[in-house]
């Protein structure tokens, strides 16, 4: 199926990333996170879970009251209260969650299958009575017998909801299975399929762009893939693998999602890591003597894209991969020429300290190596 011409972001880093063990956002840090999340272009915030009451639902009510040109979404279960809950806090939109798998109903509803489609239609009911657009999402979709998830996300449409949502809630599937499964979802229904993937074997993002591929028109996304377990599909990986592999918008501002992502890393106080796609801090540094080399005679060669596309500037630094092309290059910056006996003396040193300490050199490092190592150095 051709994709679509544009993919709608639905960030759920204030609901289902606040679920990540040990994650608690206060009030304020939740506000701050839903005006960044405006500010770049999000189309759309799960704002958290209104049943919870007190600080969460305090914190839905600020947000709600902020004016934000994204629409907001509050997550509950297929229980009146819940929406009830949504109502209090100001929501206009919900999205209601059922199970649909034999083993979460099982645990859920007593393996009453019934009652799933029971209290899907009884809470769908109530908020549309009350003047609310309702999403819905299949709880474990990826694991639920097929014919059993059409008929959930079929009544869901003919009940009044705006789209549905396949849950890949415990991160199963591959990308290929995602597909298939997103495929005849998709061929079935009239309203939106929405992605949410978890990331429990590496293959969120994966299979989020497979669901597009497969006709979705919706992805959620979490900063940094923050999340239960080993997180949710990153929103900083989907929003550029969709633009670079399928050539696709989200009118959202990527040179800044090296700035979002550091500012969520703070407030839940967990680093990302170095190697960390798009917003890790060696995604533009550049060690190898080969790949040194490449990049700077044509950045593209060993580069996706420009770093500045995400706020990132390129870094060369120098270790024990290095070559003597980098090691000058990086020497002439700060006014440092060497011959070809000095540079190679340097370029041993270099790599002798740099097995010792286990990484790469700082620059202080790296320049005192210059004054110890070397003779006759033009400056």
């Amino acid at each position: 199926m051709t994709t679509p011409p544009q993919i709608s972001i639905n960030d759920t880093t204030l609901r289902d990333g606040e679920q990540a063990a040990g994650v608690a956002f206060s009030l304020e840090e939740k506000v701050a996170i839903a005006v960044f999340l405006d500010t770049i272009g999000v189309q759309e915030l799960e704002v958290g879970i209104p049943a919870m009451g007190g600080d969460e639902a305090e914190s839905i009510r600020a947000i709600a009251n902020l004016g934000l040109n994204a629409q907001l979404l509050g997550w509950n279960r297929a229980v009146l209260s819940d929406i009830q809950a949504s109502m209090h806090c100001g929501l206009k939109r919900i999205h209601i969650s059922v199970p649909v798998s034999e083993i979460q109903i099982q645990v859920k509803f007593q393996g009453q299958w019934t009652r799933v489609f029971e209290q899907l239609q009884q809470t769908i009911t109530f908020a549309r009575d009350h003047g609310l657009e309702v999403s819905v999402g299949g709880e474990d979709s990826s694991r639920a017998d097929a014919s059993f998830l059409l008929e959930a996300a079929q009544l869901a449409q003919e009940l009044g909801a705006f789209r549905f949502r396949f849950c890949d809630t415990v991160g199963v599937l591959d990308p290929f299975s995602t597909y298939e499964k997103v495929q005849t979802l998709v061929a079935a229904l009239n309203i939106p399929v929405e992605m949410h993937t978890h990331n429990d074997l590496g293959l969120a993002t994966a299979n989020a762009l497979a669901g597009v591929r497969a006709g979705a028109t919706s992805i959620n996304t979490t900063v940094n893939g923050l999340g239960e377990r080993a997180g949710n599909a990153a929103l900083e990986e989907v929003v550029m693998a969709l633009r670079q592999v399928y050539g696709l918008k989200t009118a959202i501002h990527t040179e800044r999602l090296l700035e979002l992502s550091r500012f969520v890393a703070k407030t839940v106080n967990c680093p990302v890591p170095p190697w960390k796609a798009v917003v890790g801090a060696n995604t533009f540094a550049h060690e190898s003597g080969i790949h040194a080399h490449g990049v700077l005679h044509n950045p593209s060669t060993y580069e996706p894209f420009d770093p500045k596309d995400v706020g990132w500037q390129r870094r060369f630094v120098v270790g024990k991969h290095s070559g003597r092309h980098l090691l000058n290059q990086v020497l002439q910056t700060y006014g440092i020429q060497l011959d070809d006996s000095n540079s190679q003396t340097l370029l041993d040193a270099v790599r002798d300290l740099s097995i010792q300490l286990k990484r790469s050199l700082t620059v202080d490092e790296l320049l005192a190596l210059a004054k110890q190592e070397t003779v006759g150095v033009v400056t």
